[in-house]
């Protein structure tokens, strides 16, 4: 389909609470998954919401497969979740280094649920139910933070731990997530 300008962090729409998707298997909805698709592909991103492309609907995807920014973690199915609902199975909380399309060039570690549960529907709208742990969990909370206006600076805990990617890491090749 097309690949998409992703908005930056600073853009009013990102801090915006995403409406929820109520009409499935549309050719809308189809087009704009497609659209995320291309667009997370091109920027070898492991996963997008449709706030970051301007668009206000509770939709997300996410992957994590061979990516060689992620050569340690365990892979991540390719999903498109609609309408997510997150349930923490712990308290267990976990700090890690993340990234985001929307604030590009830099990394901070951000604390999450080291388990969870995500719920909601594919883009035919057939229900999802995981339960999931480590980066997979990880990746779902900061990709649903975008349904809710929230981008992973606002998470940090200690902004020392708050950079520019080159910085932080001299010598890797990271990119954003």
């Amino acid at each position: 389909m097309a690949i998409r300008d992703v908005l930056k962090m600073g853009d009013p729409r990102l801090f915006e609470t995403a409406a929820p998707v109520t009409a499935f298997d549309t050719p809308e909805l189809h087009a704009l998954i497609a659209d995320m698709h291309d667009t997370m592909r091109a920027l070898n991103g492991a996963g997008l919401a449709a706030p970051q492309i301007g668009v206000g609907l509770q939709v997300v995807i996410f992957e994590v497969n061979g990516n060689p920014r992620y050569p340690e973690v365990e892979p991540v199915p390719y999903t498109v979740l609609v309408n997510p609902q997150l349930t923490p199975l712990s308290d267990a909380i976990e700090e890690g280094w993340e990234g985001c399309l929307s604030v590009p060039g830099m990394r901070g570690l951000v604390p999450r649920y080291a388990a969870l549960r995500y719920q909601g529907f594919d883009a035919a709208g057939q229900p999802i139910d995981r339960s999931v742990q480590g980066f997979h969990a990880r990746v779902v909370q900061h990709e649903v933070d975008h349904l809710r206006g929230i981008l992973y600076p606002m998470r940090i805990r200690d902004l020392r731990n708050f950079g520019y990617t080159d910085t932080l890491f001299p010598g890797q090749n990271l990119q954003d997530d």
